[in-house]
């Protein structure tokens, strides 16, 4: 039977109950026992029916559909393999309760609001994550005063306690990557994070001063970079560093991404990792095993970030009751080759 023409009285004489009893079986309604359950799936799938979830959407008002908002235009976002992987996570978690994705990006600010009102208010989505949390952000003012279902992937700038978010401790983190290198004997330790405007850099460039601090080390404030997250930053970042007086021994950067960046300008001025200067980085994708030599970065577990933030939202939309959570996820320093104790200059005589 053409399936296009199988209607759900079809599927009600087939199983031998009345339509309405069809219907609460799609809906999942535990009035209806497991055996009946079992007779009018059998049914349908006999019949090829699949529910029509548009039109049930617009007699329950729900859309079964999460928005995504994502940091910039896409063009830039999708070079980043964080974005990719953190997608993988919110689908997998969408996809286990049978809700679909609805993507949005904007190539600037208002342009990203405007696409989100779109999304609210066209009700195409029940509910928002956004994959990035900056300092000021009137897409989440606009959430909060619509009181709409939203996740954030990152901490809050403001309203932390009043907002759903799932995150890693950036600030420990980037201390913990900060200290391995002071283990290994580095004083001169260089810090290249992304936008200023992102509350993710400012916690970890808290962490990477804490770490100095405590091990007694100055504070050098040249020693300090914020560049996009991107390649073409991290090799801006290093033409400024490599020209001070004195040079780092090594250095945090922010993602493996721009990590690329560095080891490509560094090759290219003839200067060796980890002989001439370690690098530890974030994320931990694919491309840190594949870099030469293999970077030693921060694993962030990106996979976990985007499922627990989808698996949050979902039970936001579902009972708006729900309390607000805070979500960390945990992070791993994996050891590779791009670091080691600071090269002296001193050939040893025997």
């Amino acid at each position: 039977m053409n399936d296009l023409a199988v209607t759900i009285k079809d599927v009600a004489q087939l199983a031998n109950v009345a339509p309405s009893t069809v219907s609460r079986v799609i809906a999942n309604s535990p009035r209806i026992s497991e055996k009946t359950k079992q007779r009018v799936k059998e049914a349908m799938e006999q019949l090829g029916y699949h529910p029509n979830f548009i039109a049930r959407s617009l007699a329950s008002q729900s859309t079964r559909a999460i928005g995504l908002v994502m940091p910039s235009s896409s063009d830039v976002v999708f070079q980043n393999p964080f974005f990719p992987t953190v997608l993988q996570g919110i689908s997998e978690g969408a996809h286990e309760k049978n809700y679909a994705l609805h993507m949005t990006t904007g190539k600037s600010e208002d342009e990203i609001l405007d696409a989100v009102i779109h999304m609210v208010q066209g009700k195409r989505v029940d509910g928002v994550v956004l994959l990035y949390s900056k300092v000021e952000d009137k897409v989440i003012s606009y959430l909060q005063g619509r009181d709409f279902p939203f996740v954030v992937i990152g901490k809050p700038y403001k309203h932390v306690e009043q907002i759903t978010h799932v995150d890693n401790d950036n600030f420990r983190s980037m201390k913990e990557a900060t200290e391995y290198l002071i283990e290994l004997g580095h004083q001169h330790i260089a810090f290249v994070g992304g936008s200023l405007d992102l509350v993710v850099t400012v916690d970890r460039l808290l962490g990477y001063e804490r770490a100095l601090r405590e091990a007694e080390i100055p504070l050098c404030n040249e020693y300090i970079i914020h560049e996009e997250f991107l390649r073409e930053g991290g090799r801006e970042a290093v033409g400024e560093l490599m020209s001070l007086e004195q040079c780092p021994t090594a250095l945090v950067v922010a993602d493996d991404f721009m990590a690329l960046g560095v080891l490509n300008t560094l090759d290219e001025m003839g200067l060796s990792v980890p002989g001439d200067i370690s690098i530890v980085s974030f994320n931990n994708v694919l491309l840190s095993e594949m870099a030469k030599p293999p970077l030693t970065s921060v694993d962030i577990n990106i996979f976990d970030l985007g499922y627990q933030a989808s698996k949050c939202l979902i039970q936001l939309i579902e009972n708006s009751n729900e309390p607000t959570k805070r979500v960390i996820i945990s992070h791993q320093l994996v050891k590779r080759q791009s670091c080691d104790a600071p090269y002296t200059g001193k050939s040893i005589i025997i």
